[in-house]
Parts: C-alpha cells; structure tokens; sequence
C-alpha cells in the first residue's frame, strides 16, 4: 500500500453528523466490521463486539430515549439552581450527543471482559491490577476496532461518527432496550451512513506540539 494513499484516507475522514435517505447494505456492514476485527489487541483477546441496529424506527426509539435522560439530567440541573448549565445541556450538548438519529445505522461497539494468559498466570495471583485496570484493557482494544471500523466505512464512500453522548446520558436504556449482557462494557455508538454533506476540515494540532523524539 502506498502512504500517500493512507495519509490521505487518514486526513479527508470527517465526523457526519448529517445523513442522506440512502440505506446502508447489509454486505457493506460486514466488511467493515470485518476489517474492525483485524485490529490489534492486547495479547489478541480482541474484547470487541459490535451491535448494529439497521432499523430507523429502532434508531428513533434510541434518539427518544437519549433525549429524555437528557432532559432529565437538565431539570434536575435547573432545580439545583444550575439554570445556564441546563439550558447548555438541552441546546448545545443535546443534538451533539443525538446525531446518530438520521442515520440508517447505529454501531453499538461493547467492550468484552479481558482475559489473558499473563493475567491468569501472573498478574492474578500476584493481586496485581484492580478491576478497573482490567476493564480500562477491555475498552482500548476496542477503541482500536473502532478506528479501523471508522476508516474501513470511509474508504467505502460512507460515514461515520463516533460518539459517547448516548452511553453517558442512556447507558441504561440502551443496555435494556438491546439486551446486551452485564459483563459488556458499552464503549461508544458510532452512526454510519451515507454523507448529506462533507464538513470542512477542522484545525489540528500541529506535528511539534505533540510529538517528543527521544534520542
């Protein structure tokens, strides 16, 4: 593969948060999630799963439910005498963290429990890590998946947008509405679907302010 080819897959990939009527095929998801699964992971346990919800009803639903936990949250926010802070919380935070609702599909990216050969042998019987650590494995391999899930969707002409606004606000609902097991962890909802319009590009950071080379 050449870099140039990569760099500019890297660079021209945006977060859509507006999507065209257009559905997402079936053999499309597959492949995408097929390149999710050649991710790296910590010693391959691959503690990634995928959800995808093809249903725009079903998608709704998700959209209503997010909303009013919002809502909630904001109310609970006004009676605190916190009355700026919720209005925030309705107007700006809310169609950020719900931009998934014109989307033909929603990614539900879970995180599976860690397991290892290093943790079974060692770390377990030495007490060393916290189940906080453990789980803190499970969620960066996942975040992993998802940046090639991400990429895989663009290279195919479609978009995406990685989010947690539906898992801080919802979890719950989202748990019970797609019956995802307790011992998963919900990671983030990616939206996916064809672009309506293609978002200029956003600043980033310059090479010098982020990279250290140690010689």
């Amino acid at each position: 593969m050449i870099f140039d080819d990569f760099k500019q897959l890297a660079q021209s990939r945006r977060s859509i948060r507006d999507f065209s009527e257009e559905d997402v095929l079936p053999e499309d998801v597959r492949d995408i999630i097929d390149c999710a699964r050649y991710a790296p992971s910590d010693t391959n346990s691959q503690t990634w799963e995928f959800i995808v919800v093809m249903n725009r009803d079903k998608i709704k639903e998700i959209e209503a439910f997010t909303w009013e936990r919002l809502k909630e949250i904001a109310a609970s926010a006004e009676q605190r005498g916190l009355a700026r802070e919720a209005k925030l919380m309705v107007k700006s935070f809310g169609p950020y963290a719900t931009a998934f609702g014109s989307a033909p599909a929603m990614i539900i990216c879970l995180a599976t429990p860690y397991t290892s050969k290093f943790r079974e042998r060692i770390f377990d019987p030495l007490e060393f890590g916290s189940p906080e650590i453990w789980a803190e494995e499970g969620i960066k391999s996942s975040c992993l998946s998802i940046q090639n899930l991400m990429l895989a969707a663009h290279a195919k002409g479609l978009g995406t947008c990685p989010m947690t606004g539906p898992v801080l606000l919802a979890e719950q609902d989202l748990r019970e509405y797609l019956n995802i097991p307790g011992d998963r962890q919900i990671n983030m909802a990616v939206a996916l679907g064809h672009p309506a319009a293609q978002p200029k590009m956003i600043a980033r950071k310059e090479i010098d302010e982020i990279l250290k080379i140690v010689e």
